[in-house]
């Protein structure tokens, strides 16, 4: 396996870089990223989960009702259930680049997605994503394997950081396939 993980400061970018890498290899891909929605005002309401086939689901929202919270934001662990880890499972499966936006506390709420991510490191996929940057035992645990490389994304790096990540992931994409 070889992963190749973001974390940084919200809003700092992350999400923006992972669509523009993987739309910039071209590779056969799967999996997911996270769209922040905005209400009226600008203000942040809530994330959706989309996948890479186009699937959406409400991930959180200010407004729903949820036994499981992170912040203020109401979280829909089904959801991460029903549409993010079938596109893992998929792209696990198939073979691609598997596309994590984000290992964050949201989606860390649900056991299906934390075995998936394990099964994504076991089964030696190329794995690209976003990691949340506060210590988490799962996250931690994940960001200490030897074949994880985790980059810092900062305002002062983000053109830089991205053209390692896009060399770094032809590297190993070309390593896996061969």
């Amino acid at each position: 396996m070889a992963a190749f993980l973001i974390t940084g400061r919200p809003g700092s970018g992350k999400t923006t870089l992972v669509r523009t890498v993987v739309e910039a290899l071209r590779a056969p891909a799967g999996g997911f990223y996270t769209r922040e929605v905005r209400g009226p005002g600008g203000r942040r309401t809530g994330f959706d989960i989309v996948t890479l086939d186009g699937a959406t689901a409400t991930l959180a929202d200010v407004a729903l009702d949820s036994p499981h919270r992170v912040g203020r934001y109401g979280v829909d662990v089904e959801a991460v259930e029903r549409v993010a880890v079938p596109a893992l499972e998929a792209a696990i499966e198939g073979g691609r680049l598997v596309v994590i936006d984000e290992i964050g506390k949201m989606e860390l709420l649900s056991p299906k997605f934390q075995r998936a991510v394990i099964e994504a490191v076991r089964r030696h996929r190329v794995l690209f994503g976003t990691i949340m940057e506060a210590s988490h035992p799962f996250a931690d645990e994940i960001k200490a394997q030897p074949d994880v490389i985790v980059h810092e994304l900062r305002e002062d790096n983000r053109e830089r950081l991205r053209n390692l990540i896009e060399a770094q992931l032809l590297g190993a994409l070309g390593r896996f396939t061969a």
